[in-house]
């Protein structure tokens, strides 16, 4: 059975840090794409960062570029989401996803999420 499971999150000041761990289990993270997305109440689901199979290729949402950095830990089986300078609009459930397509067979599965508040 394959679960993805957050932890990291919790209550920051604006400007303060949180690193982000999503650890996998029946899958290996170096077989699948990563994607970190957020959710806040009344808001769409957003890709905020994902890495690529190969491990590296990164892609970011523009607001979080030059803030957040997504990394791998293939021993570890661990995705992680560092997040530095951290604002308000940042709040949100943040939830990772595992991808990968294997020939015609596409596989999808998500986490829990975990929330992150940014406030004073």
């Amino acid at each position: 059975q394959v679960q993805l499971v957050e932890s990291g999150g919790g209550l920051v000041q604006p400007g303060g840090s949180l690193r982000l761990s999503c650890v996998a289990s029946g899958i290996t993270v170096d077989s699948y794409s990563i994607t970190w997305y957020r959710q806040s109440p009344g808001s769409e689901r957003e890709s905020v960062a994902t890495m690529f199979r190969t491990g590296t290729v990164t892609k970011y949402a523009d607001s979080v570029k030059g803030r957040f950095t997504i990394s791998r830990d293939n021993a570890k089986n661990t995705v992680y989401l560092q997040m530095n300078g951290l604002k308000s609009e940042d709040t949100a459930v943040y939830i990772c996803k595992a991808s990968a397509l294997s020939g015609s067979k596409f596989y999808e599965y998500w986490g829990q999420g975990i929330q992150v508040t940014v406030s004073s």
